[in-house]
């Protein structure tokens, strides 16, 4: 990734599920909805499952839950830590969207949560042309994320987190690699993917994307 976020998720880790939870006032509308979306993640994966960015284990958490074989993969050692106490027996490994072993299994859904941002739009579609190499037809992507309808709405955003004087998030979003959804939906359709967004708050979109079969 372009971007070290390693050192920042490390300090991170410890109060991570205070943030989410909505203990931090400039987050609250990020989040607003967190545990919903999670379960809408998991539910939507099946069979053998990627995950990446697992952070302190929520979503895998869930996606156990429901009887999936989790494969996850998260870069900061402070989350790692942090994840396998909650969970001890989970398959976790060093890796990130774009620098991952292959798990020895056929796999039917990569997710992730909060966690494409931190690729450039370049590095989203190396990452989604790699996946689809490694789903098969009917293998899915679903992701949670912020992005935005069109540039003009994220700019719109920025103005209107920094009159509140969200000053941290609106540098979050100035800074990081917040996409669209036409530049998302381009990626997955010339990589062989339908997709569906569906907006969760006003920050986080849940997309689905569904390779096709190979004409």
């Amino acid at each position: 990734m372009t971007q070290d976020f390693n050192s920042l998720f490390d300090e991170w880790s410890s109060t991570y599920d205070e943030t989410v939870a909505g203990d931090d006032p400039e987050y609250i509308e990020v989040f607003k909805n967190y545990e919903n979306i999670l379960e809408e993640v998991a539910m939507k994966a099946s069979g053998n499952v990627i995950e990446f960015g697992v952070g302190t284990g929520n979503l895998t958490e869930r996606l156990i839950k429901y009887g999936n074989d989790v494969y996850g993969f998260e870069p900061s050692v402070g989350m790692r830590k942090i994840a396998r106490e909650k969970l001890p027996n989970i398959k976790l490994i060093k890796g990130d969207f774009l620098t991952f072993p292959i798990p020895p299994k056929t796999i039917e859904s990569i997710v992730s949560t909060y966690a494409f941002h931190h690729l450039t739009d370049i590095e989203k579609e190396i990452a989604i042309k790699h996946y689809k190499d490694i789903l098969h037809s009917g293998g899915k992507i679903i992701f949670a994320d912020t992005v935005f309808t069109n540039e003009e709405a994220k700019t719109d955003m920025i103005k209107e987190v920094e009159r509140k004087g969200f000053h941290r998030l609106a540098n979050d979003l100035k800074t990081e690699y917040y996409t669209t959804i036409p530049v998302l939906h381009k990626i997955f359709e010339s990589n062989n993917f339908s997709s569906t967004f569906t907006k969760k708050n006003d920050f986080v979109w849940l997309i689905e994307a569904t390779k096709e079969e190979e004409i």
